[in-house]
């Protein structure tokens, strides 16, 4: 008897097999997701979308003949033809059919694939990481799913340990020495022989025996309640390493709205990021004119001071920060910064000297993001200049001019691949 279940899937369409075709068609989805994601609102970038794939990436695998194989195809009804006729070509040239035109061009379907918002995001920052993350202290132990822990005595039905229950079983009885069913079987053979022998006296005496050895057996349990155990499991705990990301932002008189615009996708993105990629990480906001100082969130993103420029106060702020609260022998200590490259020129020996001397020293990675008016082209400001000529490894470098940047280049400065990182453009 065959079952077939023709019921609508539900709403949610049928799970299992949406996640193998999800499994198949990923990379294709990542490429799609990518591209996707530079036309969205940083706001926008953790909520469910549709993603358009080629129909090609949907096709599924299967078997055919390759070029030398045989085949004989049989018609039914054919009056026309025997095998190895040559057939002749098409009128006009063309060998397609179906109602399609030649000389149209080519042309490929599309197909549309719903994203959740969780699938989304997975696929947008599956690849990134942050640099060289370290155990430097391990103070906090966070459970990530269980493990096996012996057995126990009580327990659910689906984690009964058969092996471990039997073998228990099997030390009872020996220990307390059940009559094994061969010895039974031994006293049954000789009791006929001598009921064959009519012999009354052994046969009296066997059968004594045996309803004795049968009485012990249904005393002595096959398996006894305490003989019982189940897999136990427990929660595994993991101890996961600290991290600190530093986000510097200039907020000067000389960034533009469009430059503010810039760093501020930048850094909400730079923070998505985190949150959802790391369970253990702060997150430390400094904004910066001629002065610095430490704020909130809301301040950050949302604040409207302005002012000259001095680089260096946010460098010093952000040394302040780090040796007060994030010793580097204890925390991985992260820096992206933001700025439009426009300093002070006294300022920037000042500058690269912290850089140099304190910050790079203890931390694992450095981003430098410089933020430009359309069409300026690539970056040449003199901030640029002294940071370039560090040559630090782990100081990265870009810049960007328009929306449609951010993302290839925050995925630049935080791939997993390690060359990436470390282009200078």
């Amino acid at each position: 008897m065959h079952i077939i279940d023709r019921r609508l899937n539900p709403n949610g369409k049928n799970l299992p097999n949406r996640q193998r075709f999800i499994r198949r068609a990923r990379k294709i989805i990542r490429e799609a997701v990518r591209q996707a994601s530079a036309s969205r609102g940083i706001r926008d970038l953790d909520e469910a979308g549709v993603v358009v794939i080629p129909g090609t990436g949907i096709d599924e695998p299967s078997f055919h003949l390759g070029k030398d194989g045989y085949r004989q195809p049989v018609f039914p009804g054919n009056k026309e033809f025997s095998e190895g006729d040559r057939l002749p070509r098409p009128p006009g040239g063309g060998g397609g059919g179906g109602g399609s035109k030649a000389g149209q061009g080519e042309s490929e379907d599309a197909y549309q694939i719903a994203l959740s918002a969780e699938e989304f995001l997975e696929f947008f920052l599956e690849d990134l990481e942050l640099p060289d993350l370290e155990r430097r202290k391990l103070t906090q132990v966070e459970s990530e799913g269980l493990r096996r822990a012996g057995y126990a005595s009580t327990g659910s039905p689906a984690n009964l340990a058969l092996g471990r229950t039997m073998r228990n079983s099997l030390s009872r009885r020996i220990a307390l020495k059940r009559p094994r069913a061969t010895e039974i079987a031994e006293l049954e053979l000789a009791l006929a022989e001598a009921e064959a022998r009519a012999d009354e006296e052994a046969v009296a005496q066997l059968r004594l025996e045996i309803e004795g050895l049968h009485r012990r057996s249904r005393a002595i349990a096959w398996i006894d309640p305490i003989d019982i155990r189940y897999r136990r499991f427990e929660q595994n705990p993991k101890p996961m390493a600290q991290a600190v990301m530093f986000c510097l932002m200039d907020v000067s008189a000389s960034m533009t709205e469009h430059m503010k615009d810039l760093a501020k996708r930048f850094f909400m993105l730079l923070y998505v990021f985190l949150k959802r990629r790391y369970k253990k990480v702060d997150v430390v906001f400094i904004r910066h004119t001629d002065e610095a100082k430490e704020v909130d969130e809301q301040t950050f993103f949302h604040g409207t001071e302005s002012g000259g420029t001095r680089v260096s106060s946010a460098l010093h702020e952000m040394v302040k920060v780090a040796k007060a609260r994030y010793p580097a022998d204890q925390w991985n200590i992260y820096v992206a910064q933001a700025s439009d490259g426009d300093n002070d020129p006294r300022d920037n020996a000042e500058a690269t000297g912290v850089l140099a001397g304190e910050i790079l020293p203890m931390s694992q990675y450095y981003a430098y993001l410089e933020v430009n008016e359309p069409g300026h082209g690539s970056a040449s400001s003199s901030l640029w200049r002294a940071y370039g000529n560090l040559g630090e490894p782990n100081l990265s470098q870009r810049s960007v001019t328009s929306r449609e940047e951010i993302y290839p280049v925050f995925r630049e400065l935080f791939s997993r691949n390690e060359d990436v990182r470390r282009r200078t453009v």
